[in-house]
């Protein structure tokens, strides 16, 4: 299978362009940026872990000046616009230009990746590789977070088992368990049938590893002192006075901090043109904060010029998150935005059908291209708000058309007033973005005055609704449910003076996955406000966001296939 375009050569698939590939060894791809091969754990010749000795000693030693360009996009189709691509695609291009830049971008869940997504490690000339390792296994960070999780749950419930000293409302349970797979028969359960032997019966769930508060906890964590606070100030029920009770009160905290102590080391890897890439957790953005390690973006700062970094979904999910949630917690702020775009995003904005036909995004349709400008504009204006220079990257796919490409072009340098860039870093690597990198550098080299777009000194309900009217469009907000209570029940705890994590749906600027472009005259509605203690933030339910996703009719898993000599086909 190649991927055509119209008067141009073939690409290969994504795997027969990794395989294609002579990958160094990764202790040469690091040692010119400054980490030997005794400050890595190495898993392979291609893989390795960062001791947490060695980033320390690399924080003494340098200053963190480098330049950080953050990865955002407009509001996505389901098939996804190239974020990762544009990250990783990026970082080679800034390296063309002879600047010294790393990327960090998350590690991919199972899940999708068997499920509607695919795997996550960019695509194309491209990517990090090794590619099948990256979307599988990897160094085991994901089975780690999974253990860790499910401990928690077995030692709450060994606890209600054994005398329930803490006095725990069994419905008043707040940790489900977690599984690294889309398996959405699991979402609602029932333990403990059975009989007194098995347990107290009570209501139960899963959710999806890269949704539980540990990978949010592991991607926020510091060091492995903080990773320990973190752990033990988690929420995992109420008693019957309604009084939370955390990890440590059911003396979880050591053990689960052992089961990570490992995957808090951030990975390192390399793209195909050699590029270090820190390749290291993956919280969502539509219920989490959506970007990778801290302690990643950490020493890549203090090793590179340039740090190319990416956050998850539409800029209303992953960069207002970073902006408010990440930048707060990592003391920094990005120099340069880039905003990924793409004709078909814009045509699927465009249209006037729901849902939308995907198959007629292939068309060309320059009236829906200028249709869909609404939903790019928004998302132009919310990143302008928070004071940083917006660069758009018109990511381009075979099918495009030169006329559409530039009526995304002239819109922005005409109408919206900002930089923007063809980016064709999915077909020819680094040299596809070279007109993009240098966009960036101006940018990032240009005056900022970055700012949080909330004071954390207002209260919980000023929070979010000056997130669902500044970034999301809606007229207000309504808290229905519990919400209200829980708002009241949070202050009265002294949750009232931290970040708010929006979860959303990541189909629409609406908490409504239908409304496509930029909705208007529209009130957003909140159903449960619940705390993430130890990540630190405050967590708003909106609309019906699914924390474990199931498999849709024809899984990616069903086109995947490995011969007798290990070739892997299918893994995208």
């Amino acid at each position: 299978m190649t991927v055509e375009d119209e008067g141009e050569p073939s690409v290969p698939t994504d795997y027969e362009i990794a395989q294609s590939v002579e990958k160094r060894h990764i202790g040469d791809v690091v040692e010119p940026f400054g980490l030997e091969r005794e400050d890595l754990e190495l898993f392979g010749e291609h893989k390795a872990k960062v001791k947490l000795e060695a980033i320390e000693r690399i924080k003494q030693e340098k200053e963190a000046n480098g330049k950080l360009v953050l990865v955002t996009g407009m509001t996505p189709t389901p098939m996804g616009e190239g974020k990762t691509v544009t990250t990783v695609g990026l970082g080679q291009a800034f390296n063309q230009l002879g600047k010294d830049a790393l990327i960090a971008v998350r590690e991919p869940s199972l899940g999708p990746v068997f499920g509607v997504k695919g795997g996550a490690a960019g695509g194309g000339y491209s990517q990090v590789l090794p590619m099948e390792d990256i979307n599988l296994h990897f160094t085991g960070d994901l089975h780690a977070l999974t253990s860790a999780h499910n401990l928690i749950s077995t030692m709450l419930d060994n606890h209600i088992k054994q005398g329930n000293e803490l006095d725990v409302a069994v419905n008043w349970v707040e940790w489900p368990r977690a599984i690294d797979m889309n398996d959405r028969v699991l979402r609602e359960t029932v333990i403990g049938l059975g009989g007194d032997v098995t347990g107290v019966p009570r209501e139960d769930g899963f959710i999806l590893t890269a949704a539980s508060e540990l990978m949010a906890v592991l991607c926020l964590a510091d060091s492995l002192a903080d990773l320990k606070e973190r752990v033990a100030r988690i929420i995992v029920a109420y008693d019957e006075a309604g009084d939370p009770i955390t990890v440590d009160d059911i003396d979880a905290t050591g053990a689960v901090t052992i089961l990570l102590r490992e995957a808090l080391k951030p990975n390192v890897v390399q793209t195909i043109e050699g590029t270090p890439a820190f390749v290291h957790g993956g919280p969502f953005a539509n219920i989490a904060h959506g970007t990778n390690s801290l302690i990643a973006d950490d020493v890549a700062s203090h090793l590179s010029e340039y740090l190319v970094t990416e956050a998850g979904f539409g800029s209303d999910l992953g960069a207002e998150k970073f902006m408010n949630i990440v930048c707060r917690f990592g003391e920094m702020s990005p120099d340069a935005v880039t905003l990924v775009s793409s004709v078909r995003a814009l045509k699927y904005h465009g249209q006037d059908m729901w849902p939308p036909d995907l198959d007629e995004l292939e068309a060309e349709d320059v009236d829906a291209v200028e249709r869909g400008f609404e939903n790019l504009d928004k998302h132009v204006r919310n990143l302008q708000k928070f004071g940083v220079p917006v660069v758009v990257a018109v990511n381009r796919f075979p099918g495009d058309t030169d006329a559409e490409i530039e009526a995304v072009v002239d819109h922005c340098e005409n109408e919206l007033g900002v930089r923007v860039a063809e980016s064709n870093l999915f077909r020819h690597g680094g040299e596809g973005g070279l007109d993009l990198a240098e966009q960036l550098v101006d940018a990032a080299e240009s005056d900022s005055e970055f700012e949080h777009l909330y004071d954390l000194e207002g209260s919980i309900k000023e929070k979010i609704e000056t997130v669902a009217t500044e970034i999301y469009g809606a007229d207000g907000v309504t808290y229905h449910g519990d919400a209200e209570d829980d708002i009241e029940r949070l202050t009265g705890l002294g949750f009232d003076d931290v970040p708010v994590c929006m979860s959303k749906t990541f189909h629409s600027l609406s908490d409504d996955p239908s409304l496509k472009g930029a909705p208007e005259d529209w009130t957003l509605e909140v159903k449960e406000v619940y705390p993430s203690a130890g990540a630190g933030f405050l967590v708003a339910l909106t609309g019906d966001v699914l924390t474990l996703p199931g498999l849709p009719k024809e899984p990616a898993a069903a086109n995947m296939d490995i011969d007798d000599d290990g070739t892997i086909s299918g893994l995208f």
